[in-house]
């Protein structure tokens, strides 16, 4: 079933979001997934360009004029529009940023300084602030100031180079792991340091960026070179730390089997193939290290013979860890997703639809419907006027090009 929306538990809490793309608008729909007030601020004209990203110009249209790319990480969220390069525009910020307790952003080192918008002069007018900033390759040394991606990084991180067949190219992980990873990071930091001012009364700069992102994620790997001069090459779907630990064709598609335990091996050998694979060369994790690609070669000669679903049924009821390689619409519609909350529903034109949830529940806290994905600029003029901007202001605001040429913002 899908869980019922979003949670109160940061009811209160006002967070000014200028990001763009993924990572930090994902960090923003997690902090309004859990009850904040969130306003998107995009620039004049096409707002964030991930609205239309992924999508022909045809199949924009059939989807409404937003891509999915941007339905995953906006819900909870309402939308203006301000041109930062007019100082009507960076009167307003000013004006918006008084009234907030977050603002997030991850424009270049340097952009938001250029705007009179940087961290040291914000807080310093505005001490109470949690000031969230994200870049590539961090604010300081000599990559600083140069602009990146996800794929960037994971070649940049290392995490290219692991991935893939060993005689093949590099291969880019699939979604936009560091973004993601990255993004989620940033918003337990701007948790912790609201917190913080709750006890001390003070805001101060939380900072990361896609570098330290994917390091994390390389964690291991940079231990192991650490400590070893070691550094691991490309090995497929297997992994060096344990063997079997990949994934293995059957008679209609592909599982992985994982088996890091001399314990769980032996039940693996006797369900698959005893006769086969209880070899005493195989008993031993070092030992079936020694003998990778026989250990290999024996156990995909018996999961070739069977369907994905007999072997699941089976080395699940001996608990061997297995899992059938789904396909997108297959693990989108997989139930166990929506039994644990996985799943919520998110108003739309055309009727609610099933998106992911925050991944992470609470037993006590209030909910409340989510709000759907903003136009752009459709609360420009509401979210002006709750943050104290009267009629007439807005209006000097809007002829000074605050919000974009005269005439051009979108606001109802």
């Amino acid at each position: 079933m899908l869980e019922a929306g979003r949670y109160s538990l940061l009811e209160g809490i006002r967070v000014l979001d200028f990001s763009r793309v993924f990572a930090v608008p994902a960090c923003g729909q997690f902090l309004g997934d859990l009850g904040a007030e969130v306003i998107k601020v995009e620039a004049p004209g096409n707002g964030d360009e991930a609205r239309y990203y992924g999508m022909t110009d045809a199949e924009l249209e059939a989807v409404g004029g937003v891509s999915p790319s941007f339905h995953a990480f906006n819900r909870n969220k309402r939308s203006i529009t301000l041109d930062l390069r007019t100082e009507a525009g960076r009167e307003t910020a000013h004006r918006l940023i008084r009234g907030s307790d977050v603002l997030l952003h991850n424009f270049r080192v340097g952009t938001m300084e250029k705007f009179g918008l940087g961290a040291e002069a914000i807080l310093a007018a505005h001490p109470r602030l949690v000031y969230g900033a994200f870049s590539a390759y961090g604010s300081r040394g000599a990559k600083a100031r140069i602009g990146a991606n996800d794929l960037a990084l994971q070649a940049h991180s290392g995490l290219l180079h692991i991935t893939g067949e060993a005689d093949r190219p590099p291969v880019r992980v699939g979604t936009a792991a560091i973004d993601l990873h990255a993004g989620m990071a940033l918003a337990a930091g701007i948790l912790a340091a609201l917190f913080h001012r709750e006890r001390t009364g003070k805001g101060q700069l939380v900072e990361t960026s896609l570098l330290q992102g994917a390091a994390h994620l390389m964690s291991y790997f940079y231990a192991e070179y650490w400590m070893t001069g070691a550094e691991r090459q490309r090995m497929g779907t297997a992994n060096h730390l344990s063997v079997p630990n990949q994934v293995f064709p059957t008679a209609d598609g592909y599982v992985v089997i994982i088996a890091p335990s001399d314990e769980m091996w032996d039940r693996l050998a006797r369900t698959l193939d005893p006769e086969t694979l209880l070899r005493p060369e195989f008993e031993t994790i070092g030992g079936r290290h020694s003998h990778r690609d026989a250990v290999i070669d024996a156990i995909s000669a018996v999961t070739r013979t069977r369907s994905s679903d007999d072997l699941l049924i089976a080395l699940g009821a001996a608990k061997v860890n297995v899992a059938k390689v789904n396909t997108i619409g297959e693990a989108a519609e997989d139930a166990q997703l929506a039994d644990i909350g996985g799943l919520t529903s998110v108003p739309h034109a055309d009727g609610p639809k099933p998106a992911v949830s925050m991944p992470v529940a609470f037993g006590t806290a209030d909910r409340q419907s989510h709000a759907p994905v903003p136009g752009l600029g459709e609360d420009t003029r509401t979210v002006c006027t709750e943050y104290g901007i009267d009629d007439a202001e807005y209006d000097r605001l809007h002829a000074a090009g605050a919000f974009g040429p005269c005439g051009t913002e979108t606001e109802t």
